[in-house]
C-alpha cells in the first residue's frame, strides 16, 4: 500500500459508500475497528443528517473512516418531455402499490455545498466524490483542513482530471460494481461501455501517479491479491459488506444476494436515470428498456415506488444493487468478513510469493 493509504487502515480493505441506507455508523465503526477503511454513504441525505452519522461513527471507533459525496449535477440538463414520458410509463407502478410519483424536479445537487462546508469545518479523515471531480479549490479546502481526497474514475482521462485537480487517491471502478457507475459524464452512447476492472486498473496505473483504490465485483481475498497485483494499492468491497448484519440494507435486498430467484445483474437506468448494476427483477425489465438519461430527476421520481415495494415485501418492484460476485456473499459479521478477507489476501500473497520464488 502507499503510505498515504497504509496510514488510514491495518488492512488495504475498504467498505463502499452505499447511499441509500447500506452505509450506516454500525456499519463503518465495525470494518474500521477490525482493521479496514469504513466509508458513510451522505448521498440522498440532508447535510444535518450527513452530521448526525459522523457523530454516530465517531462515537463507535477512533479509527479513521470516510465520507462519500455525490457531485452536484448541474452541468448536464435533463430532456423534460422523456421524462414526462417516463412518469406516464410508471403510472400503473403507482397504482399497484397505492402510492404517488415523485417530484422529478426536487433538486439536483444533493445538497453538496452544505454538507461540503460541514466537512471543511468539521475535519473527517477521507472524503471521496461520485459522479465528478471536484474543483481544485474544493480540493485544496480539504487538503489545508488535513483530509485525504478520493475520486471515484471509470477511465484512464477521469483519472487524469483527477491528479490536475489536485485528488490525493482515485477509486478506479470496473464495470462490475454494483450500484451506480461514477462516471463523470452520463452519455448514453457510453452505455455498455465500461471497462472491468483488471484491464481499468492497469490502464489507470500507467496514467497517473495517484495511489489506487480498485472497486467492482470485489468478493475474496484472492480478488484482492490480483488487484494489488494489477497496480492498486486498496480494494473496495460493497456488495460484500451489504449482507453483513450490521449493514443498513433492507432485509430483502440482503436476501435478494443468494437467492435464486435473481440470477444475474444488469446495468441499468430504470430506477434514477443514471447506469446503475442491480439484480434483474421484474421493474428492470420492463421500465429498463424506456429509461431516459435523467438523473436525479428519474430517482426523484421512482423514490416513492421504491420505498412502497419495500414496505409490501415486494423485491420485484425494488432497486436490488449488486456487483457481479453477489452469489459469493457471506453473512458475516463486517469485522470478521474484515479478518476473513485479510487471511483470505494473506494466503493469496503468500502463494503468489512462492510460485515466484520457484
Amino acid at each position: 500500500m502507499s503510505s498515504a493509504l497504509n496510514d488510514l487502515c491495518r488492512y488495504p480493505i475498504v467498505q463502499a459508500p452505499m447511499a441509500g441506507g447500506g452505509s450506516c455508523p454500525q456499519l463503518v465503526g465495525a470494518v474500521c475497528e477490525a482493521g479496514g477503511l469504513g466509508f458513510l454513504a451522505a448521498g440522498y441525505k440532508t447535510a444535518g443528517g450527513m452530521y448526525q452519522e459522523i457523530k454516530q461513527v465517531r462515537g463507535l471507533t477512533g479509527q479513521p473512516f470516510g465520507v462519500n459525496l455525490f457531485m452536484p449535477q448541474t452541468g448536464q440538463t435533463a430532456d423534460a418531455g422523456a421524462i414526462e414520458v417516463y412518469r406516464h410509463q410508471l403510472a400503473g407502478e403507482a397504482t399497484w402499490y397505492e402510492t404517488e410519483l415523485g417530484d422529478a424536479d426536487n433538486g439536483r445537487d444533493d445538497g453538496y455545498e452544505a454538507k461540503l462546508a460541514i466537512l471543511v469545518d468539521d475535519p473527517v479523515p477521507v472524503v471521496s466524490f461520485t459522479f465528478g471531480c471536484p474543483t481544485r479549490d474544493t480540493l485544496d479546502a480539504l487538503a489545508r483542513v488535513g483530509t485525504f481526497t478520493v475520486v471515484t474514475v471509470t477511465s484512464a482521462e477521469e483519472a487524469r482530471a483527477a491528479q490536475w485537480a489536485g485528488a490525493d487517491a482515485v477509486c478506479v471502478q470496473g464495470v462490475e460494481a454494483g450500484g451506480h457507475q461514477g462516471t463523470h459524464r452520463d452519455d448514453l452512447e457510453s452505455d455498455g461501455a465500461g471497462l472491468g476492472l483488471l484491464a481499468l486498473v492497469t490502464q489507470v496505473r500507467e496514467s497517473v501517479q495517484l495511489p489506487i483504490i480498485a472497486t467492482g465485483g470485489l468478493m475474496r481475498g484472492g480478488q484482492i491479491a490480483a488487484v494489488l497485483a494489477a497496480g492498486a494499492d486498496a480494494a473496495q468491497l460493497g456488495t460484500a459488506f451489504l449482507v453483513s448484519p450490521e449493514s443498513g440494507a433492507h432485509l430483502l435486498h440482503k436476501q435478494a444476494m443468494t437467492n435464486p430467484l435473481f440470477v444475474r445483474t444488469e446495468l441499468t437506468r430504470a430506477f434514477s436515470g443514471r447506469p446503475a448494476r442491480g439484480l434483474v427483477n421484474r421493474f428492470m425489465r420492463e421500465h429498463g428498456p424506456y429509461a431516459p438519461a435523467a438523473y436525479p430527476e428519474v430517482h426523484h421520481l421512482t423514490t416513492p415506488l421504491r420505498k412502497a415495494a419495500a414496505t409490501a415485501g415486494d423485491a420485484q418492484g425494488m432497486a436490488l444493487w449488486a456487483g457481479q460476485g453477489h452469489r459469493m456473499a457471506r453473512e458475516l459479521p463486517a469485522g470478521q468478513l474484515v479478518e476473513v478477507l485479510a487471511a483470505e489476501l494473506d494466503t493469496a500473497l503468500t502463494a503468489l510469493a512462492h510460485r515466484s520464488a520457484s
